[in-house]
Order: C-alpha cells, then sequence, then structure tokens
C-alpha cells in the first residue's frame, strides 16, 4: 500500500463546524419522500405504470461539524443518481459507537457509515467492515493515498481518506492581555500559571483560565493529555513503540498539571459535567481562558458560536517546551461500507459519489477538514475563516503508528485520569496499576492473534517531524 503523505504540505484548509447541530439521533429527511420527488432521475416506468422499487440505504455518521454539508450532499445524490437509489442520514451524536455495537449485533446495521482513525481497527477486528478493492478502478488508486492500518488492513482497502485534523491550544487574546500574559503557554509550568492568573483577573466577572469537556473524560483527555504527551515524545494512548509495551508513566506530569488547576480554582466550575457544544458557548462569551481541541474551532465560533473575542490557535504545550515528538495528524479514512449490507453495489455508488471531486473540493473549501487527497489539496480554495492560520500544518505536526486496541479489565486509562485529578491519590501506583492492566490485556489480545505489533526499539518520534511542513 502507498503512504503518500507528503502531500499534505498542500493543505492549507481546517475543519469547521455546524451551524446547528443535533442532539441524539437525527434521521434527516433529504426530500426523497415528499411525494414530489423520485430520489432518483427518471427511469423508464413498467409497463404496468408501477413505479420502480427504490433501493433505499443508510449512512450513519457521528460527525455534527459537517452534517449541514452531507445533508446537501446526500440530497443532490438521491435527485440526481440514475440508478433510483435513496439515502437516509443519521446524525448520531451521543453513543456513536455503542450505537453501531448494537445494531451489528441485531443485525439491523447501517448500509454505510464515518469512521475514524481510533475506530477503524475495532470495526476491522469485529468484521463490521466490508473491503471495495473490488470497486476501485485504477483512476481512483492513483487519486487516493492509501495509508496502512488507517484505510487498509491486512492487504485489504475498507475506506478511502478525505480530510484530517490538527490539535491546537485555543485561547482567549483579551483575557491572556487582561492577566498580562505575552502569549500562550509553551511548557506546562507556562499553562497552569497562565491559568491561575486569568481566573485572578477574570473570576469577577465570571472568567476562569482552563476548561475541557470532562463530561467524557476520554474525550477531554483525547484532545489534551494526548496531545502534550504526542508533542512531549511519548504515544498519546499510554503505548510505547520503543518497548511494545503500554507505560502510562510518561502522563505524570501531564496529569499532574491538570489536577494542579482544578486544585487552584482555575478551571471553570462545572467542568465535570461539561459537554464540548457547552464549552464551546462559554469560550464565545469571553469566560474560558483557555483549553485544547481540534481544527473544527474556526468554524465553530464562525457558524455555530458566533462570538466577537479576539481569540487564536497555537501549538500545544509540552512538559518542559521541547518537542521531542509531533502533534498527532488525525485522518486517512472517511466512509466505509457496512459488512451486513444487502445492497453493497448500490452503497458503493453513493461512496464513489462522495468520493468525487465536486464533493470533495465542497468539503475542502467549505472549511470542513484539511484535504489528504492531493489533486483536491492542489485545487481548492482556501476558505475564508477568522482563527484559521492557527490550525495550518507546522513541521511539529505528524501521523502517529497506530496505538494496539486492547480490551482493559476495569476503568480505562482516561477515567482514572480523572479520578486522580479530582480526588487526587498516588499517581505513580495508579499507572502501575494502568501498566499491569493494559499489558496483560496487550497479552491476551497478542495471543488471540488481536494484535500483532512488536516493540520497535529505534522509533524516534522527532523523526516524524516535517511530515506536513518545514
Amino acid at each position: 500500500m502507498k503512504k503518500k503523505l507528503g502531500i499534505l504540505a498542500l493543505s492549507l484548509t481546517l475543519s469547521a463546524s455546524l451551524a446547528a447541530c443535533a442532539s441524539g439521533n437525527e434521521t434527516v429527511n433529504n426530500g426523497a419522500n415528499n411525494g414530489n420527488n423520485t430520489g432518483g432521475a427518471a427511469t423508464e416506468a413498467p409497463k404496468n405504470n408501477t413505479p420502480a422499487e427504490k433501493t433505499k440505504l443508510t449512512y450513519w455518521t457521528g460527525d455534527r461539524h459537517d452534517a449541514d454539508y452531507i445533508k446537501e450532499a446526500i440530497a443532490r445524490f438521491n435527485e440526481s443518481n440514475a440508478d433510483n437509489i435513496e439515502v437516509e442520514l443519521v446524525v448520531k451524536t451521543e453513543e456513536y459507537d455503542q450505537a453501531l455495537d448494537i445494531a451489528f449485533v441485531g443485525a439491523q446495521a447501517p448500509d454505510l457509515y464515518r469512521v475514524k482513525e481510533n475506530t477503524i481497527q475495532t470495526y476491522y477486528k469485529k468484521g463490521y467492515l466490508e473491503p471495495i478493492d473490488a470497486y476501485l478502478t485504477d483512476d481512483i488508486k492513483a487519486k487516493f493515498p492509501l495509508i496502512d492500518n488507517f484505510s487498509s488492513f491486512e492487504g485489504k482497502t475498507y475506506s478511502l481518506p478525505n480530510y484530517g485534523s490538527t490539535m491546537r491550544l485555543v485561547y482567549n487574546i483579551d483575557l491572556f492581555e487582561k492577566a498580562g500574559i505575552a502569549g500562550p503557554p509553551t511548557t506546562l509550568a507556562e499553562m497552569v500559571d497562565a491559568a491561575k492568573k486569568i481566573t485572578e483577573a477574570g473570576k469577577a466577572d465570571g472568567a476562569y483560565g482552563f476548561a475541557l469537556n470532562f463530561k467524557n473524560p476520554g474525550s477531554a483527555f483525547g484532545r489534551s493529555a494526548r496531545v502534550i504527551a504526542e508533542m512531549s515524545g511519548f504515544g498519546g494512548f499510554g503505548f510505547d513503540f520503543k518497548t511494545g509495551q503500554f507505560d502510562h508513566n510518561g502522563f505524570k506530569e501531564i496529569i499532574g498539571a491538570f489536577k494542579q488547576m482544578k486544585d487552584d480554582g482555575s478551571m471553570l466550575p462545572g467542568t465535570e459535567s461539561l459537554d464540548i457544544d457547552p464549552l464551546r458557548a462559554q469560550f464565545a462569551e469571553g469566560k474560558i481562558g483557555m483549553y485544547l481541541s481540534f481544527s473544527s474551532e474556526p468554524g465553530v465560533y464562525k457558524n455555530q458560536f458566533p462570538t466577537k473575542i479576539r481569540w487564536a490557535g497555537a501549538l500545544p504545550p509540552t512538559i518542559d517546551g521541547t518537542v521531542k515528538g509531533v502533534a498527532g495528524f488525525l485522518g486517512g479514512q472517511w466512509i466505509v461500507m457496512s459488512s451486513q449490507s444487502k445492497n453493497k453495489d448500490a452503497a458503493w455508488k453513493f461512496m464513489e459519489f462522495m468520493y468525487s471531486d465536486e464533493v470533495l473540493k465542497g468539503y475542502a473549501e467549505g472549511g470542513f477538514g484539511i484535504p489528504m487527497v492531493p489533486h483536491i489539496a492542489e485545487t481548492a480554495a482556501k476558505p475564508e475563516i477568522d482563527g484559521i492560520d492557527g490550525f495550518f500544518p507546522t513541521k511539529y505536526d505528524g501521523v502517529w503508528p497506530l496505538s494496539p486496541t486492547v480490551t482493559v479489565e476495569g476503568a480505562s486509562n482516561w477515567d482514572e485520569f480523572w479520578r486522580y485529578v479530582n480526588e487526587g491519590g498516588d499517581f505513580d501506583k495508579l499507572a502501575e496499576d494502568l501498566n499491569k492492566r493494559y499489558n496483560s490485556a496487550l497479552e491476551k489480545a497478542k495471543a488471540n492473534g488481536e494484535v500483532t505489533i512488536e516493540a520497535d526499539s529505534g522509533f524516534d518520534p522527532a523523526s516524524m517531524q516535517g511530515t506536513f511542513a518545514k
């Protein structure tokens, strides 16, 4: 499989967000059932004048930032395809992975669905994916870069790339200036100090130095502790590629910094029950000094939560200010076909449409993601979105190897980290327990043939620098 990562230096577009987000599950009717739309191009009716039966497909996604655009694209497909195919969009904004598991167990899976870099491996192991190699023409193979363990497994292709995301520290320039802070922090100590100063300067007006969406610890730490670790040279999911073992000791200072901000009273009150959109709303109102997140934020503050505050994105801090790795660039896959679909040929026709130049170029120009497809990156116009410059790829953005996915007994590392931030304890013992449980799960996965990763003594996270930009 070809691994064409250098092309991303051409990409200058970023993730945006919805004008309005769904809550729970939203089934989107794209106008195909209003009695006036056939859901496809006109076809010759049978002699008995009975309309040809539609082939109905369902597409699931957990994404909110691009749902309006996807809805419009599906409507165009339903109205224009010559095969009488009708696609129903279902936006599942809560418990997406669990909903998919339930659907597959009950043989009610969607025909197509959205996958991400941290889920496609799991879905592959569970047998949820249908290979698409039989549908790939030479032209498609030439256009789309394929990355092992991100879009393909064991010689078979399951998805094609569309876009990727960078991770940044998002900060309120006005609050930083009010607190007398010259710029964004580059070390953990500076981040803790900045959060404290912002809180002291803004608390009377309801402003605090730091916040994260800790209603979901996995989501919160996955956009913060993870990238700080990766920039500092540690595997963001606790896996050490040099030793081939899980080792959570590298998170000690990182999680300790979060605990210090919590103890200092620098975190926005109620952060333990805060979801990402309510956090964004508070940031837009000038109540949060900084947080860490993905490159969806520029579009969020253009469309979903318009704001007049001055804000920007910056590279995340590292433990000591030294960049020893790269901030993980996320992407390499997008839509997959379900192994349970009874209409796979029709499902491919929809995938083919979604991966067309028309849809991908509009996606990039709308600011929904950094294009990973070379000819789209070269031809798409840069979106006009305030704050976008801070999210462009730098020399410190790169693609980390895929960490092994294991089923661990007991609480996850993210849940244990959040408990430590709130309740304290002995982090060394906490890390020891996590390492024991995660490595036990790793050995079981290896024994069952579910994981084949081995130690790479020569692994150097700094070698990934300069992948996308110099």
